[in-house]
């Protein structure tokens, strides 16, 4: 999200918001430096396996559109925040997950449980197509950004026309056209 790793040496000074630190015998150190506060870190035994509790990132072709619904069907809430329940999809992220709402022309707010098959698969297919553009570049680069509804409140939608609206779901802004998304 907004975090770096900075390779520095122990008698510099430390970034701003660093939320850990290893430093080495030799001088090196190594800082996560967050400013948001969303990074976590695990520290494992060397060799041991991981068991990170995430789910399948987007290319993942064990993510089907029926293993998505089976995944859904116990969720009672919106599906905008279950879609950023990384346990579901790993990767998925407020942005990419409004933005393939509005590609599948699904509401933030309808129960993620209630989703037909049919918008099951358009989701899948909006999310897989919102990640793809966004590998390798800055999908938010301001220089090419061309984001449908997020940070677009009372623009037009760019299907259309309508205002986009702005709500708040957990804690996170979530844009979305009222027209196109119902």
């Amino acid at each position: 999200m907004t975090g770096d790793w900075h390779i520095d040496r122990i008698d510099e000074e430390m970034p701003r918001f660093a939320r850990a630190v290893l430093s080495f015998t030799d001088g090196t150190r190594v800082v996560l430096d967050d400013p948001r506060a969303l990074s976590t870190i695990d520290l494992h035994p060397a060799g041991a396996p991981l068991e990170l509790g995430l789910g399948p990132e987007p290319a993942d072709p064990s993510l089907t559109p029926e293993s998505l619904r089976r995944a859904l069907s116990t969720r009672r809430g919106p599906i905008k925040p279950a879609l950023l329940d990384q346990r579901l999809i790993a990767g998925l992220g407020n942005i990419y997950a409004a933005e393939a709402l509005w590609h599948a022309r699904i509401s933030p707010a309808a129960p993620a449980q209630t989703l037909t098959q049919k918008q099951i698969t358009a989701l899948l297919t909006a999310i897989r197509r919102v990640i793809d553009r966004a590998t390798g570049a800055r999908y938010t680069d301001s220089s090419v950004s061309r984001l449908a509804v997020y940070d677009r409140e009372g623009k037009p939608c760019r299907r259309c026309r309508t205002p986009i609206a702005r709500i708040t779901q957990t804690g996170r802004s979530t844009y979305f056209c009222p027209q196109c998304q119902r």
